[in-house]
């Protein structure tokens, strides 16, 4: 997203030169360069990832009830070059070591607890999220017989549209929502519009590396952070127009 940005800056900066509007064209290119660096020396990501956290508190000690539910996210699969079954993509390994850890924390406390867990196949791997994590939960302790698998979704939207359906209402339920940091925010403002109300628990931070040299790794976290804040503002300009649709 942000190469798109400094793609189009450009590209109007050559635009303005052709046409022989030199001022405009240095200041777009100045505009971009400023972007450039921004992004990639890491002030930029720090700035959006820090609004996406904003206000949110993890349960650092949860307050376990006597029914628990922890609703764990997907975060995608990978296929490996070697070959092989699909296995848990780069955001998907903090969420699934939180999860297995509030699952034991709960158990210890000797309160019933359940783990959801909420992926379908959007990447077209033959198997679902859900699936694959179910493996590795049950590895890391957790026993299938505490194990929802929501294997439907392929968005956050439908994470929490179809795991409502698995969480019926019930009386003196915890719940608690599992994702990686910068994803929190949006997924609490979905699973509030089908009226769930968890507790965030983050699994997983990413910060920038500031540095006076540009780096992949800031730039990428901008694209993360702005597909969060792209699709937040598409659920609030939704509901203004009475639709609700998010991703």
């Amino acid at each position: 997203m942000v190469f798109m940005v400094l793609l189009v800056l450009l590209v109007l900066a050559g635009l303005a030169a052709w046409r022989g509007l030199r001022h405009l064209a240095w200041t777009l290119g100045g505009v971009a360069l400023a972007l450039f660096m921004l992004a990639g020396c890491g002030p930029l990501a720090s700035v959006l990832l820090a609004g996406l956290r904003q206000g949110l508190v993890d349960a650092v000690t949860p307050s376990w009830g006597p029914r628990n539910v922890i609703v764990l996210l997907g975060g995608g699969t990978v296929l490996p070059e070697a070959g092989g079954a699909p296995q848990p993509a780069l955001f998907a390994y903090g969420r699934l070591v939180k999860a297995a850890s509030l699952y034991h924390d709960c158990k210890a406390a000797a309160h019933q607890c359940r783990l959801l867990i909420s992926g379908g196949d959007s990447q077209g791997h033959q198997v679902t999220e859900a699936f694959v994590y179910a493996a590795v939960l049950r590895r890391l302790g957790c026993p299938a017989r505490d194990l929802l698998l929501e294997s439907h979704s392929r968005n956050t939207w439908q994470n929490a549209r179809f795991s409502r359906v698995l969480l019926p209402p019930q009386a003196k339920q915890r719940l608690y929502l599992v994702s990686s940091a910068f994803h929190l925010r949006r997924a609490l403002l979905y699973f509030a519009h089908f009226g769930m109300h968890p507790v965030a628990v983050s699994g997983g931070e990413m910060h920038a590396r500031w540095s006076w040299w540009p780096q992949a790794w800031n730039i990428m976290l901008c694209d993360v952070a702005l597909h969060e804040y792209v699709y937040i503002a598409r659920y609030v300009v939704d509901r203004m127009m009475g639709q609700s649709q998010g991703v």
